[in-house]
């Protein structure tokens, strides 16, 4: 695997749990997927479970995970994806003890 055009870590499927229309269901996307589709919802104003939403509404496949892949694709492909920050936001904080 080229590490030039893949990155330095792992691509790996993670299920996220989510409430689309308040029912509970689960999202398997790799990590970039997942950071587009947060910065894809940041630039349109919407929630990410808005945005969800609305792929859910207009998917055009029976799998919810391909369908967020798609339509991240489709963002990119239409030049509405901008180049990834360079600064990464941390998506939890841990409290670290001192002694």
């Amino acid at each position: 695997m080229d590490r030039a055009v893949f990155g330095d870590r792992p691509h790996s499927n993670k299920k996220r749990s989510i409430k689309l229309n308040g029912h509970p269901t689960s999202v398997s996307v790799e990590d970039d997927f997942w950071e587009a589709l947060i910065m894809i919802a940041e630039a349109k104003r919407m929630t990410l479970m808005d945005l969800v939403g609305r792929i859910d509404n207009e998917r055009m496949t029976q799998n919810l995970s391909s369908s967020v892949r798609l339509f991240v694709l489709a963002e990119a492909r239409g030049g509405r994806l901008g180049p990834k920050p360079t600064v990464h936001r941390p998506r939890s904080y841990r409290r670290v003890s001192s002694y």
